[in-house]
């Protein structure tokens, strides 16, 4: 990994004189003076020089850049020799300075760049970059200065850079890489790859993510390194001290991001990358996908037996066999005579149509998308002007550039047909990108880059994330208000501004459930929160009990898809018979009841950067257990979630944080800060409510949108503490939440021993078509005698058989008192 052996040649301004008739001088034989390529640091800082909130500090050759972007972010950029590239970054789309108060201090060992929140100290002994918090705590701090290495063959340098490593230091996020939660001793590579039953530590997978967090003392802080070249980080596992990551090319560009919470540090790197989208409300529902469901009659049948059997679904997929030889944009029209009349017929029985596309481009002259591209040039082409060609599923092909931004538009506008036909959504695959028998592109194929040139080895990592890209715009241009629903593979920091994902190819086993859990959890702290599994693998054979476990994970992961290969058997959420199929359902249901909270937790996402689903370490950081638990966690803040990872388990323990936490099936209350042990039925698994919540609550419906809501049912929980709780509503379709036309509700509960205090505030220009609210008292620990609403005596009001006190009110209603 590293070399750490410093032996440098002091530089200062006295010497250079010396240094350079040392280094440059005349022989017969001009190779004679060469040096070997060797690892070269950086010397004592002497000079620095501030331009805004930009900061420049030099050892008389290389040049090292601080840029203050807000209170808590801070970027540090390294020039070899002085001169920086151009700014430009696919996951910064434009950095903004967002801070007042920053300033430099020079004291007598060291440059101090700080903030209200963060200093950033500049050794002048040694070159070491650290940083600290206000109360001058050290969060990070450089083991070996800055450090590069040339690249003969390419250009350019190896960067380095790598920091100690403490003691009890955790680390997580780094995207969907397939391994324990918790990072700590673990050495990961980010090159976006095919990886087809990918296995327990396999790595690198199919998205590079070059972001983790670090948390030492129950302080966390975050490492962005922006670099799209072939990455690797080291959390220790080549030096148990040390903590790197370098590229092989690029420029050494990373932030740090201060918390000290977790959620902060998630929010801030949100801040600069971007957050999903508000996706449309139908994309939150049951998914269901095969490769391949063809022809038509049997996406009908699919279609007929999701109804038939009272089994929600909002999305139908088709994979490549609907194309003409797999031709993108094109249909079979053996397979699929009359798409536009199925997909009418499949809407109106209330199933969005989702078709896959491939990067790959049939070499055929007489295919017009072929055609186009290639009369306009906007194929990558190798560095001796030959177009890049590889084989993948329709045989000879040759890839559109996609870092070229008219190569995007052209490919946004090749939708308009698929639209025009009723296609609801587009699923962007082996966009790592992956070619049959050499896995992907050679390195020297070529790539505008946004006018940034570069090689494949540059642009690899962004090339699926700026398919999806041009995806989602072209079809946010097509569509005009609705909102574009897609889904991509591959991705590097910032797809998410762009797309879900799913993590791939996975495999029928109850070690791959487990891992799925992992995986989403990981992937929502590192910015990509609009994400989900093949439910049930996509290899292999699950049985029913492993497939009916997987969907009840599934009910809780944001994106919702059960997914197979066609070498494998069937599986609905019928396939394998009773008692499976009607656990499915209800899972499944349950999904389509709770959609308002899930909807809400995905607007926090959007407008506020909270990672919709939430490992436990990231509720309570402090203790060091809760670093390496990885089976529960919460979606949003309200709702924990325990899945069952082992064949016939009969019970399992479950860790609840601080607070009271209710059963959701028994409404039990149980107090955090503790494992319990949760018996777990084949028909459940353990799933908690936080005292306070108010969980908003939907009829069950086939469909989002099958039936107009005249009312919401709010289930709320007893508290003896105040809690908020948060409620978005809007058209759920079109992109008026732009314009803030959407309405966000506050909840504010806080209950007594005989009285419970119930408080809603509005905010927005949207008003929902429904009038009243239909509330579910849940734990109330006295009988109620009077309940008063907004100053008028409420008196019908149910006690029900389990306890729970029923009324209902006018949705826009203040305060309501029950004692």
């Amino acid at each position: 990994m590293e070399d750490n052996n410093l032996q440098n040649t002091e530089t200062t301004p006295d010497n250079l004189a010396e240094v350079a008739d040392d280094e440059f001088h005349h022989v017969n034989n001009p190779a004679a003076g060469i040096k070997p390529i060797v690892k070269k640091y950086l010397n004592k800082p002497f000079s620095a020089e501030q331009k805004s909130n930009k900061f420049y500090f030099s050892d008389g050759d290389a040049k090292v850049e601080i840029t203050v972007v807000t209170d808590e972010i801070i970027r540090v950029r390294l020039a070899p020799h002085g001169v920086f590239l151009d700014e430009f970054s696919y996951a910064v789309p434009k950095l903004e300075k967002k801070v007042s108060v920053f300033g430099l201090t020079e004291l007598e060992d060291e440059y101090v760049v700080y903030t209200n929140i963060v200093n950033c100290h500049i050794n002048k002994d040694n070159f070491f970059i650290s940083f600290s918090d206000n109360q001058n705590y050290v969060t990070s701090t450089d083991a070996v200065p800055m450090h590069w290495e040339e690249n003969i063959k390419f250009g350019g340098y190896y960067v380095y850079c790598t920091k100690q490593r403490r003691e009890q230091e955790s680390f997580f996020g780094m995207g969907d890489k397939p391994t324990e939660l918790n990072l700590r001793g673990k050495r990961l590579k980010n090159w976006n790859t095919d990886a087809y039953s990918f296995a327990w530590n396999q790595d690198p997978l199919y998205r590079s993510i070059p972001f983790y967090i670090s948390l030492q003392d129950g302080i966390a802080h975050g490492i962005f390194f922006d670099n799209t070249f072939k990455s690797e980080f080291d959390f220790g596992a080549e030096d148990p001290t040390k903590t790197s990551f370098w590229a092989e090319g690029g420029e050494l560009q990373y932030y740090y991001i201060h918390g000290p919470h977790m959620m902060d540090v998630v929010k801030r790197y949100s801040l600069i990358t971007g957050t999903h989208p508000m996706p449309p409300m139908w994309a939150l529902g049951y998914h269901q996908c095969r490769w391949s469901y063809y022809p038509e009659s049997k996406v009908r049948m699919v279609a007929k037996n999701f109804r038939e059997k009272k089994i929600p679904c909002d999305g139908i997929y088709l994979d490549i066999d609907y194309m003409d030889g797999y031709r993108c944009f094109t249909w079979n029209r053996k397979y699929f005579p009359d798409p536009k009349k199925m997909i009418k017929e499949l809407s109106e029985q209330g199933f969005k149509t989702v078709v896959i596309i491939d990067p790959g481009i049939r070499v055929d002259d007489n295919y017009s998308v072929f055609r186009e591209g290639k009369e306009k040039r906007y194929f990558c082409r190798r560095c001796d002007d030959y177009f890049m060609e590889g084989h993948v599923w329709p045989g000879r092909c040759q890839f559109p550039d996609f870092t070229n931004p008219e190569v995007r538009e052209w490919w946004g506008d090749l939708f308009d047909e698929l639209v025009q036909l009723g296609v609801a959504g587009v699923w962007n695959d082996m966009n790592e990108p992956a070619v049959f028998g050499t896995g992907t592109f050679p390195d020297d194929v070529r790539h505008q880059f946004d006018g940034q040139r570069g090689s494949h080895r540059k642009a690899h990592n962004v090339y699926g994330m700026q398919m999806v890209r041009a995806t989602y715009e072209g079809l946010r241009k097509i569509m005009k208000n609705k909102r574009p629903f897609t889904i991509t593979r591959a991705g590097y920091s910032g797809v998410q501004r762009y797309s879900s994902v799913w993590t791939g190819d996975n495999v029928a086993s109850w070690e791959h459930l487990l891992l799925g859990n992992i995986m989403c959890q990981r992937l929502s702290i590192s910015g990509i929160s609009f994400c989900g599994t093949d439910i049930g693998g996509f290899s292999g054979e699950p049985d029913g009990e492993l497939f009916t476990r997987w969907i009840q994970m599934g009910t809780f992961s944001p994106f919702m898809r059960a997914h197979s290969a066609g070498d494998t058997k069937e599986r609905e959420p019928w396939s394998f018979g009773e008692p499976y199929t009607a656990i499915n359902r209800k899972f499944i249901e349950l999904r389509y009841r709770l959609m308002p909270y899930f909807y809400s937790a995905f607007w926090e996402h959007h407008r506020y950067g909270f990672p919709i689903i939430r490992p436990i370490v990231m509720h309570e950081q402090d203790e060091l257990t809760n670093h390496f638990r990885q089976d529960e966690f919460t979606y949003g803040d309200k709702i924990l979630i325990c899945p069952v990872f082992q064949a016939g388990q009969k019970s399992r323990k479950v860790y609840l944080p601080k607070g009271k936490w209710y059963n959701f099936w028994t409404h039990e209350v149980s107090e955090g800060d503790q494992e319990i042990v949760v018996a777990t039925p084949l028909e459940n698994i353990p799933i908690f409510v936080k005292a306070g919540s108010v969980i908003p609550e939907y009829p069950v419906m086939q469909y989002v949108g099958e039936k107009e809501i005249d009312e919401v049912k709010m289930n709320v929980y007893y508290s003896d503490i105040e809690v908020n709780s948060f409620i978005f509503e809007d058209y759920g379709e079109t992109f008026a939440y732009e314009q803030d036309i959407y309405l966000e509700k506050k909840f504010v509960v806080r209950g007594k021993d005989n009285k419970l205090t119930m408080q809603q505030s509005m905010e927005g220009l949207y008003t929902p078509r429904y009038e009243n609210y239909h509330l579910n008292i849940i734990g109330l620990p006295f009988k109620p005698t009077r309940i008063i609403a907004d100053n008028h005596e409420v008196r019908d009001f149910v006690i029900a058989a389990d306890k729970t006190v029923q009324l209902k009110l006018r949705k826009n209603f203040m305060q309501l008192v029950i004692s």
